[in-house]
């Protein structure tokens, strides 16, 4: 028997009563919701990722810029394409335990991670924050770091309102070689 060719979904048999949403399958995500490298206490060797992404190189980490107290890299699970994070190599978890030279350049990164969102991508605006405690809402809490996220006019739609889901446009590689190639030098 020939199938033809119809703008119809195919029904598959067993995967429910079916129903007019369509899905979008983001199997990456489970890492992230299964608690995937997530460390497994407060110190610095409980499986701490931002302790181990300095020593891997800056493709494998997704870092785009180190600095002598600081890092910037990419968000993993991003809000938005080119989500970035300025994190403090030593490992610290309160704003306050900061040293000047680790504010200074933590400020100074952020500076620079802005000027490379407009550069690279033409970010209109950013949310610029950090979580300090688990019921503040960090992720990893045991270890300071500063997210950067670039906005856009307009870059609002119905995914992440009704589908619960962000449509990321680039692979996290190429968004980190297109921001470290955009990053203003000191």
């Amino acid at each position: 028997m020939l199938h033809h060719m119809t703008s119809e979904p195919e029904q598959q048999i067993g995967v429910g009563i079916q129903d007019a949403f369509q899905r979008l399958w983001t199997p990456h995500r489970m890492a992230y919701i299964q608690g995937e490298n997530k460390p497994t206490g407060p110190g610095a060797d409980d499986g701490c990722p931002f302790c181990s992404i300095p020593a891997k190189s800056d493709e494998d980490g997704l870092v785009i810029a180190r600095g002598d107290s600081v890092y910037a890299v990419l968000n993993l699970y991003p809000y938005n394409g080119g989500h970035l994070m300025v994190v403090p190599y030593r490992h610290v978890a309160d704003y306050t335990d900061l040293r000047e030279a680790e504010t200074s350049e933590l400020a100074e990164f952020t500076k620079r991670a802005m000027t490379a969102l407009r550069t690279a991508s033409g970010a209109h605006g950013f949310n610029i924050g950090m979580n300090q405690g688990t019921v503040a809402g960090a992720g990893i809490a045991a270890h300071l770091h500063q997210h950067v996220v670039p906005r856009w006019g307009g870059d609002t739609n119905f995914m992440p309102v009704i589908g619960h889901t962000k449509v990321l446009p680039q692979l996290l590689a190429d968004t980190r070689k297109m921001l470290a190639d955009a990053w203003p030098a000191a």
